[in-house]
């Protein structure tokens, strides 16, 4: 049985196929966090930034915790675990910024359900807001934010599918932000007396 050969540049239907016709399915945000320690980061701030556009939270309707604005200090970690007495440390950052915590908690409270991943309603025991499920760049996610007080809290997050992963994010308040940084005149002014 003798095949013809088509020629490469023409469909089935005989018509001429376009130029650059190949489509590439954008990574997630998984497959994109396996390969650089910066993607999480860039996925994080995407979502946050969706999610504010796609659901404006009016002040009255956020339950969750309050924090006073200031230079806040964060140490985050990301462990892998592989069984309870056995972790590794894959990341570990700190970083001091002038910031409102309380925005960032709106935008971890109001997480939407994404595809097959349903958040849940956080529920409020004692001085913690408990997520059994919430949609995270990292996947479905169990939270736990303790509120310390206005001025300190920690969020751990853990992931169950696939590698277990436990992300740590501690948070102190510092004090307050300088109100504007000094001008080059000022500095000088300041070093001839």
């Amino acid at each position: 049985m003798l095949h013809k050969r088509r020629d490469s540049k023409i469909r089935a239907d005989g018509s001429p196929k376009p130029k650059y016709s190949r489509v590439r399915k954008m990574p997630t945000c998984n497959q994109l966090s396996n390969a650089k320690v910066y993607v999480p980061y860039l996925c994080a701030v995407l979502a946050l930034a969706l999610v504010g556009s796609l659901s404006p939270a009016k002040a009255d309707d956020f339950e969750g915790p309050s924090f006073r604005k200031g230079l806040w200090h964060f140490v985050r970690t990301l462990d892998l675990v592989a069984h309870r007495k056995m972790r590794q440390r894959v990341l570990q950052r700190e970083m001091t910024a002038c910031v409102d915590p309380t925005v960032s908690m709106k935008a971890t409270f109001a997480s939407p359900s994404i595809g097959g991943c349903i958040s849940a309603r956080p529920e409020k025991v004692a001085n913690k807001f408990i997520f059994a499920n919430r949609c995270d760049y990292m996947g479905p996610v169990s939270t736990t934010i303790t509120v310390n007080s206005d001025a300190s809290y920690t969020e751990m997050n853990e992931l169950n599918t696939g590698a277990h992963r436990v992300e740590l994010v501690v948070a102190e308040r510092l004090g307050d932000c300088e109100a504007t940084p000094p001008t080059s005149d000022a500095i000088s002014s300041a070093a001839r007396h």
